[in-house]
Order: C-alpha cells, then sequence, then structure tokens
C-alpha cells in the first residue's frame, strides 16, 4: 500500500475506535502512528513493507526507546493493519511475522498489610464532619484497597454504580468492559461518611467523587490527594496501582484462587493475573529464610554437598 494513503486512514481508525477504546489508548495509538507516519516521510518510502517497519524497529531501539514502548508502538501499528484488512483497504500486513523486542517484565511492588494498615488507619478514620477533602479521600483510599480498582476506574464511577445495599460496585474497565466487584465493610462506612457530606458543595455531575469545585475528580488530582495523604500518615510513594496490586497479592495470598482474582482485577487473561503468583512465591520464600531453622544454611550444605 502506498504510504501516503496511511494518514486519512489513520484518522478514520482514530475516530472509529475511540467507541471502544480507552482516550487513554488512542492517546498512545496516534502518538505511535503519527511517529510511523513521519518516519515514512524521512525515508521517502512509496510502499510500506516488512523491509521499513524493521527499519522504524530499529530506529526506536537506536533512539533509546525501552522493549516495552517498542512493543507498544508495534502493537498499535498491527492493530491499525488489522483494521485496514477487515475495511478492504488492504490485504498486505507489513507488522505480520515482525517479533517485538522481549523485555523483563518488573514485578509490581506492593504494600504489606501492616502498611496497608497504618496508611488506612491514621489519622483519617476520625476526621471531624467537616473535614470534607479528608473524608473523601479516605472514602476512595478504602475503595481502591477494597475492590481493586484501577484509577480510570475509580474517577470514571457514577453514584449509581454503587449498591451500597447489596455492596456492590459496578465499573467500566479496559476495553469498555463492566464489571461488578464487592465493597467491603469498612469502605462502605467511608463511603457513606462521604455521600453524607458530598453535597455540601453544589454539584450538577453525577460522579461519585467530586472536587471542591463540585466537578467530577480528574485523575491527577486523585495521585496528588493519595500522595499528600500517605506522606502525613507516614506511608511513602502510595499511588493508586499500588493499592490495587496489594488488593490483589494479598487476596490471592489468603486465597490462592487466581481465577477469582482475574475476575475481580478485570483481566482479560489470566497470564496477566499470574504474575502475582510471584509475589506469592516472593512472600512465601522470606516466610521460609526467616523461620526455616537450615534456611540460613542452604548456600553452605550446596557446598558442602558439591565437595
Amino acid at each position: 500500500m502506498d504510504a501516503r494513503q496511511l494518514s486519512p486512514h489513520c484518522e478514520r481508525f482514530l475516530a472509529q475506535s475511540v467507541q471502544r477504546l480507552s482516550p487513554h489508548t488512542i492517546a498512545g495509538y496516534r502518538r505511535d502512528l503519527t511517529h510511523f507516519l513521519r518516519f515514512l516521510e524521512t525515508i521517502g518510502g512509496a510502499r510500506v513493507t516488512t523491509a521499513e517497519v524493521r527499519l522504524w524497529v530499529a530506529q526506536l531501539r537506536r533512539g533509546g526507546a525501552h522493549p516495552r514502548s517498542v512493543q507498544r508502538a508495534l502493537s498499535a501499528l498491527r492493530t491499525f493493519y488489522r483494521w485496514l484488512n477487515r475495511q478492504g483497504v488492504t490485504q498486505d500486513n507489513p507488522v505480520a511475522g515482525i517479533r517485538a523486542p522481549k523485555s523483563d517484565r518488573p514485578l509490581p511492588r506492593n504494600m504489606g498489610a501492616d502498611q496497608v494498615q497504618q496508611l488506612l488507619d491514621t489519622p483519617a478514620a476520625t476526621a471531624a464532619p467537616d473535614d470534607w477533602l479528608t473524608i473523601r479521600d479516605q472514602a476512595m483510599l478504602e475503595l481502591f484497597y477494597s475492590s481493586g480498582l484501577r484509577l480510570a476506574e475509580l474517577v470514571g464511577l457514577d453514584l449509581t454504580d454503587l449498591d451500597r445495599r447489596q455492596g456492590l460496585v459496578t465499573v467500566l474497565g479496559k476495553g469498555r468492559k463492566e464489571r461488578t466487584v464487592p465493597v467491603g465493610r469498612v469502605a462502605l462506612k467511608a463511603l457513606d461518611r462521604w455521600l453524607a457530606v458530598r453535597d455540601r458543595v453544589p454539584c450538577p455531575e453525577s460522579a461519585l467523587f467530586i472536587s471542591q469545585r463540585g466537578r467530577r475528580i480528574s485523575a491527577r488530582s486523585v495521585q496528588q490527594r493519595l500522595a499528600l495523604q500517605s506522606q502525613q500518615r507516614g506511608v511513602q510513594h502510595v499511588h493508586p496501582h499500588l493499592l490495587r496490586h496489594s488488593f490483589a497479592s494479598h487476596l490471592l495470598e489468603s486465597s490462592g484462587d487466581l481465577r477469582a482474582v482475574q475476575e475481580l482485577l478485570g483481566h482479560a487473561n489470566l497470564s496477566t493475573t499470574q504474575i502475582y503468583t510471584h509475589l506469592d512465591f516472593q512472600h512465601l520464600a522470606k516466610v521460609y529464610d526467616a523461620a526455616h531453622p537450615r534456611a540460613g544454611r542452604r548456600a553452605t550444605d550446596e557446598t558442602a554437598s558439591d565437595t
């Protein structure tokens, strides 16, 4: 396919994808596809083949792009060409057969149960009735950890998404897929306190969490407030995804039910959830090393057996 014909099709692809993909994903697709089109202009390629795609990947790597960034860029281009194929624009797919560079998948950091308790139990659990911000922040903290929500899922919640009687909340996850997850007793109490003071700020919004200006709270504001609250409570570097990781890790340690954790997190593939089994094994290894009377002598014993 002629490279010059790609640009208008790219805009159509992005416009149609808005209905099923998150704004974050759309922005990433736009950024990666724009970079690819500009690359084609610089090399003067009239036709896009596998060779041009390989050159693009090589340029990304030479420019210092992380393997995960290259993986994401290839995924965007691959998705775009699949769309072109479905539209009947072209039968070519120059991305087919190109493997993205492998990268080590870092294990997510999670908090210990005592750290979570320190974060959630002091001092906001006894916040004054007029402490509007702290009551709201406490409800967000409790809901993040209680239900394992993503940041975008919490920000997108409406009042009608919370079923206080059943102890459930319905969220719109990745790929615009809905799921309903339980809300714990302590989180429900925190939400009740928040709802009792929420109407003090005039708000035309249906959002569950609002700002002091009466608007739906932004993702950036949530991050900033969580960072502030955690610093004040003596727990450093707390962010929404850390609470989600901690929710998953603690639940898996207690239940061992990987499928249930997958459903609660809203993962499409079990392989995504399996990363938490590594965290669980790390925990077990630490317990073993600390408790087993001969654990500290394993290296010595192995050396002795080899001689």
